[in-house]
């Protein structure tokens, strides 16, 4: 059986428990969604928990559904990393064996010198930090001299900050593009981020023009089979940035959780064939990374009570997807991404109630039955579960 459209939506940072290797990463006992509801003392999310949620895994306000309305399961990432872009690059068919590289004592002298040169610039900082702490010490300086704040993470990032005011973001953007060029090989970083932000010293806020440069994916993967079809890519979020335009036949560039959630709608309203493919990138970026799991809980409900919305103008013909790509523990020591299961909830008129898919060995399993059911070539990792779906 075939369907005309997929709608995979990507709840940034949702994890659901540490995964056996956690502990390689740093991240034993880490667990985003259930930490997040019993710091909250219990998730009130009834339109997931109707879908098989509380089935996944246990947590705190979200019981085990009697008749789930759909198939349900967790999967494990087989890619080297808990960044970002390997998230979706997996979730699209393809496995990063070699992690990303990493920066914890910051980026070596010959590829700042490299980087100053090229944009005429000193820069501020070079070291592992929070981006909201980084400005607030660095801000003074920044305005004063006009140098721009580099900074990584744990993960593979390679980030620039700037007041808008000071360096405009078009000439931000291009500072990026820069980095990028100059991190190939054995630097080949996952992405360059363009961090803008307004405000007075002491009150500084960052603005949602961020925007991601990512590598190119060394290989095709689902996005480039399903274009190839002549069936659309609708891509909502940074997901352009991620796969950089690679296969994407149409985008939204999302600012926040609400605003790709409108998006997702408008493109289930042209009626095109194809996958719709959403980040939504709040949980992480606005809470997962700074701590906050109240706020968590809090963008997790309103993802809830927007799913009816959703629902309403889905087909018969459609099949909703809901995953992750990492975890993001905001109750966990520092603010980086852990290591964690992702949940998979898959939705439908077509799709049989009640299917548990237990734990998938790689989020690749996703892209190879997502290619199945829309009849393009599929992926060469990951084994397909279509067959499980449907009665």
């Amino acid at each position: 059986m075939e369907v005309d459209r997929v709608i995979l939506i990507v709840l940034d940072s949702v994890g659901i428990g540490a995964l056996p290797d956690a502990v390689d990463f740093g991240d034993e006992g880490a667990d985003t969604l259930g930490h997040v509801s019993k710091a909250v003392g219990g998730l009130d999310l009834p339109n997931l928990e109707s879908l098989g949620l509380g089935n996944i895994i246990e947590t705190t306000g979200v019981t085990e559904a009697d008749n789930p309305r759909g198939a349900f399961g967790r999967m494990a990432e087989a890619s080297k990393g808990k960044d970002t872009t390997m998230g979706h690059w997996e979730l699209a068919g393809l496995i990063s064996d070699e992690p990303f590289p990493t920066y914890p004592e910051g980026f070596p002298t010959e590829i700042i010198d490299e980087f100053e040169k090229k944009i005429g610039k000193e820069v501020l900082g070079n070291k592992p930090a929070s981006g909201t702490v980084i400005i607030e010490e660095l801000g003074k300086e920044h305005l004063e001299t006009g140098k721009p704040i580099v900074y990584t993470s744990a993960d593979s990032v390679f980030q620039i900050a700037a007041h808008e005011d000071v360096i405009p973001v078009d000439e931000l953007y291009e500072i990026c593009r820069t980095a990028r060029q100059i991190l190939t090989g054995p630097h080949a970083v996952g992405r360059v981020i363009a961090r803008p932000f307004v405000g007075e010293l002491g009150n500084f806020e960052r603005t949602d023009r961020r925007e991601d440069f990512s590598l190119h994916p060394p290989e095709n993967t689902l996005l480039d089979y399903i274009s190839e079809a002549e069936k659309s890519v609708m891509a909502v979020g940074k997901i352009e940035d991620i796969f950089s335009d690679r296969g994407i036949t149409d985008s939204i560039h999302s600012g926040n959780n609400q605003e790709a959630i409108q998006d997702i709608c408008k493109f289930l309203n042209t009626g095109k064939e194809g996958l719709i493919f959403a980040n939504l990138i709040d949980f992480d970026q606005e809470y997962g990374h700074r701590n906050d799991p109240e706020g968590y809980a809090q963008a997790l409900k309103e993802f809830d009570t927007s799913l009816p919305e959703i629902d309403e103008l889905l087909t018969e013909d459609d099949i909703l997807v809901i995953t992750a790509d990492h975890g993001c523990d905001p109750t966990y020591k520092g603010t980086d991404h852990t290591r964690e299961y992702v949940p998979l909830l898959i939705s439908g008129d077509k799709i049989k109630a009640g299917v548990n898919l237990k734990t998938r060995d790689t989020f690749a399993d996703l892209a190879v039955t997502i290619a199945d059911l829309l009849g393009v070539t599929k992926p060469s990792a990951g084994v397909s579960f279509k067959e499980l779906l449907f009665n």
